[in-house]
């Protein structure tokens, strides 16, 4: 029988702050995939099935591309015309488009050469611990811990200078946290645009040792270098500082997780992985049909928008047995919490290296970290967000 989906969850359940919405969950066990009547009355699907939104995924007929998404799943835009990217945002683009920008980035960030950052990361990590013990033994884990080590990795790698560095994680703040007006994600944009065509000018006069220097070589425009390496800089960011503190919220709601963590080492890539598919902080992506295309057996038409729900695909129990249980003993791989196809995250092994030396890190330093404040009063972003996490998380320990 086919499901309906009424209308996207605006918020999730009291007292579930890792569990994707009640309602999605609730879809997916009636059917991987459920007709969705956007807002402005366009007819759409919502994809919440592993194996289904794996196939779309990697469907070429399903399309990235930025000015077909004209269908917003809680606001009506009316008729309002979408740009296509621009130039060097790859990630709203299909080939052969895509491939121009992402080819000349993936020598960059092969496993070989993220973990050669390892001890790069090592010592950011070991330097905000030492900051977060000496002002304790109280702090907020987003601003002291989560925010400032991927910023900074991903800042050294493009070359952005140390006193830019908090410029962009406001912008990105404002970007991707779901909670700036228009206006301000707007201005943010415009901003950050203009400090990037600064910035790949100075390379251009003066190139470092970094990654942005690297493609100098390349025919790529100044403009393409620009939207390139605003890409790298959000996704290089936000989503690996948001699984920083949503995981370590989760293992300290967690504790007999916590503490097998803590005795084993030898858990500390398992449990990344695990933690990746527990809270799929990228919780949802966009796809639209190309031409008709039978999909579950049903015939998604030609122009139709595809919500694909890939917290609750990584909640499937049909692909992961228990998968509401957080379990870092859990053999179980092939989450997509990086997606799948093409657009696979890019940076997905560097995330890998800076959440296996961080979190380890983290619970070892602070044997008796725990919440600051009850766990219901933590603050939540909201559901509007690119990327799901905490606004801050207040731990405290014993000096």
């Amino acid at each position: 029988m086919e499901h309906t989906l009424a209308a996207m969850p605006a918020a999730r359940q009291p007292g579930c702050p890792f569990d994707p919405p009640k309602e999605l969950i609730e879809a997916r066990a009636q059917s991987p995939i459920s007709r969705f009547t956007f807002p402005d009355g366009h007819q759409g699907w919502v994809v919440t099935g592993y194996d289904l939104l794996r196939q779309v995924l990697a469907d070429p007929r399903f399309s990235s591309r930025r000015e077909l998404m004209k269908h917003h799943p809680m606001i009506d835009y009316g008729d309002i015309e979408v740009p296509p990217a621009p130039p060097g945002e790859f990630l709203l683009m299909d080939e052969p488009q895509h491939s121009r920008y992402r080819k000349p980035l993936v020598g960059k960030f092969t496993v070989r050469r993220m973990r050669l950052l390892t001890e790069r990361v090592e010592q950011i990590t070991a330097e905000h611990l030492d900051a977060m013990e000496k002002a304790g033994p109280t702090a907020d884990l987003v601003t002291a811990f989560a925010k400032p080590i991927p910023a900074i990795v991903i800042c050294e790698l493009l070359g952005v200078p140390d006193e830019d560095r908090a410029f962009f994680q406001d912008n990105i703040d404002k970007f991707l946290g779901g909670e700036a007006s228009d206006e301000e994600v707007g201005a943010a944009y415009v901003a950050t645009q203009q400090y990037l065509a600064e910035l790949v000018a100075a390379k251009r006069a003066h190139p470092t040792d970094d990654v942005l220097s690297d493609l100098l070589d390349s025919d790529l425009t100044d403009e393409e270098l620009q939207g390139m390496a605003l890409i790298l800089l959000s996704a290089g960011f936000d989503t690996t500082a948001n699984m920083l503190a949503l995981g370590t919220f989760a293992l300290l709601r967690n504790p007999d997780q916590l503490a097998a963590l803590r005795a084993d080492p030898a858990l500390t890539d398992q449990a990344v992985e695990e933690l990746l598919r527990y809270l799929t902080v990228a919780k949802q992506f966009f796809r639209v049909a190309l031409e008709d295309v039978e999909l579950g057996g049903h015939t998604i038409k030609a122009g139709t928008t595809l919500i694909l729900s890939l917290n609750t695909a990584n909640r499937d129990p049909e692909r992961f047995p228990d998968p509401h249980v957080l379990d870092v003993h859990r053999q179980d791989g092939g989450h997509l919490a990086f997606s799948h196809g093409i657009h696979q995250c890019l940076g997905q092994q560097l995330a890998r290296v800076e959440m296996r030396v961080a979190f380890p890190a983290l619970v070892n330093r602070f044997p008796t970290l725990r919440l600051a404040v009850p766990a219901d009063q933590v603050a939540l972003r909201p559901e509007t967000a690119d990327i799901y996490g905490v606004k801050s998380l207040p731990v405290t320990w014993d000096a």
